[in-house]
């Protein structure tokens, strides 16, 4: 068990740190960043969670594909949650043009 807490702390700080460099570039605070990547990771997760059981569960589907209609569903949330709610401090991208 403690080696899958550590798998999650260390995939989603690499998460964080791609996603506030990257991903959606942001001046915004680590103080007020972080409490909120973590709420969307866990209401992503928590929606993967009640599909599968709703799923496999209720409507009798096969786990695998379940898994895999759940696992979109938290692409699609963890997505959103950090693009509208996260990571709203967004500063625009610089780009060089080459050409000019």
């Amino acid at each position: 068990i403690w080696s899958n807490v550590v798998a999650y702390l260390v995939a989603q700080t690499h998460n964080f740190i791609w996603c506030k460099y990257w991903v959606f570039p942001s001046d915004g605070r680590f103080v007020r960043e972080i409490p909120f990547f973590l709420i969307a990771f866990a209401v992503a997760y928590g929606v993967q969670f009640l599909v599968l059981l709703f799923l496999v569960e209720i409507c009798d589907m096969n786990a695998y594909w379940a898994q895999f209609i759940g696992l979109v569903l938290f692409g699609v949330v963890n997505y959103l949650m950090n693009r509208f709610l996260t990571f709203i401090g967004r500063k625009k991208r610089e780009y060089s043009n080459a050409n000019a």
